[in-house]
């Protein structure tokens, strides 16, 4: 299991002690220090419920002090560019177990993978 966030995120924090607790064993990815590439966001659009705009976080600070020309006109190519150029974008915790992408840490995710 990989879980992709951020340091200063606290959802991120809130899920990785809560996979700590339960001893589930995950590798921790960091998407602003270690990056993502265009691969691993296709990856999760295709995998996670909901694609590419389940990932994109239109209510961060990031997406509000977009450019209104990077908004407009937002399709799956446009999108993906975005959240590798701009890692915080996206919607954290993302869960990779296995072939399945957990996008969040709600209660239907921790119900999939703490039982």
């Amino acid at each position: 299991m990989i879980l992709y966030g951020l340091k200063t995120c606290d959802t991120c924090r809130k899920a990785r002690k809560e996979l700590d607790a339960a001893g589930v064993a995950y590798q921790y990815k960091d998407v602003r220090a270690d990056g993502i590439s265009a691969a691993d966001v296709k990856r999760w659009a295709g995998a996670s419920d909901g694609g590419w705009e389940k990932l994109l976080n239109k209510s961060s600070t990031t997406w509000r002090s977009l450019d209104d020309a990077d908004k407009d006109g937002l399709d799956e190519a446009k999108a993906i560019k975005l959240l590798v150029d701009n890692p915080t974008l996206i919607k954290r915790p993302i869960i990779e177990n296995d072939t399945q992408v957990f996008v969040g840490w709600k209660a239907d995710v921790k119900d999939a993978l703490l039982g």
